[in-house]
Formats: structure tokens, sequence, C-alpha cells
């Protein structure tokens, strides 16, 4: 199996959105600050890129829909702070 650069990148995002995701069951990531839909977008959009040079219909949809939910996390968690 040969790795390209575009397999790295999207290693880094998988790693982003597992190791967030991690952190948050374990208590050591709060799910309400911008950091964690932040790290989530971001691993996202690194998946995406790898997808881009080795397309998946399925992993494509499934990265595109949590790339929009941590864009709504991160909008709530930078505009719509609780009272």
């Amino acid at each position: 199996m040969d790795l390209a650069l575009s397999d790295f990148v999207g290693f880094a995002g998988v790693g982003l959105v597992v190791g967030t995701y991690f952190l948050s069951q374990v208590g050591r990531m709060d799910v309400r600050q911008p950091l964690y839909p932040a790290l989530n977008g971001v691993g996202a959009v690194l998946i995406l890129f790898s997808l881009s040079r080795t397309f998946n219909a399925a992993s494509f949809v499934i990265e595109m829909f949590w790339l929009l939910i941590s864009a709504i996390g991160l909008a709530r968690a930078l505009f719509f702070k609780p009272k």
C-alpha cells in the first residue's frame, strides 16, 4: 500500500475528530467551548481533503454533515452564550 501526502492529511483529520471525541468522553474537553467544534471542523476539512484525492461517496457525505454540524456548534459557542 502506497500512502500519499493526502492520506497523511486525512489521518491528521481523523486524529483530531477522534481525539476531541475521546477527550470529551473522559471529561477533559468541554463541548460547549469553541475549541471542540473548531477542532472537529478542522478534522472534517482535512478528511475531505484526503477524500478529494481518493473519493468515497459515503465518507464524503458523513464528513460534509460533520463539517456542517461543527459549524453550527462553533457559531453557537461563539455567538449564543447562555445568560
